[in-house]
């Protein structure tokens, strides 16, 4: 387990799941949690790419967020999230649709055809009581 900021902690989410990013104090709804960052590229050279950390900004382009320093890219794919993306300017934001306790995983909805292409084919793993 690492904290990397002073309201999240990076450890293991569980069997399947590998690590998440969990909230280190209680996140309020509404609240800034993280930027998604990473280099940018053309969504087409994206589409080449065998990552799994890719995340779309428009049609046009896509953040690599494969480097280790993105703190967003430990947050995990759940059918029923804590959190969603946001752009801006460039950039991808992570803020809270809830309020998270201390402890508790910060999860996105992955959309649609990601979850489609990876999730759908060996089944949700996230722990929400409905799925898909």
């Amino acid at each position: 387990m690492r904290t990397v900021g002073a309201q999240v902690v990076v450890k293991e989410a569980g069997p399947e799941v590998g690590k998440g990013l969990f909230a280190a104090a209680p996140i309020e709804k509404g609240a800034f949690i993280a930027e998604y960052t990473g280099t940018k590229i053309t969504t087409k050279v994206a589409d080449t790419l065998k990552t799994r950390y890719l995340f779309e900004l428009d049609e046009d382009w896509t953040i690599d967020g494969e480097d280790e320093s993105n703190v967003a890219r430990w947050i995990n794919h759940c059918c029923e999230p804590n959190a969603e993306a946001e752009t801006h300017d460039g950039h991808i934001f992570i803020f809270a649709t809830r309020r998270i306790a201390a402890g508790k995983e910060i999860t996105i909805d992955y959309g649609d055809e990601y979850y489609d292409e990876f999730i759908r084919p060996v089944g949700c793993k996230c722990k929400a009581k409905r799925h898909r």
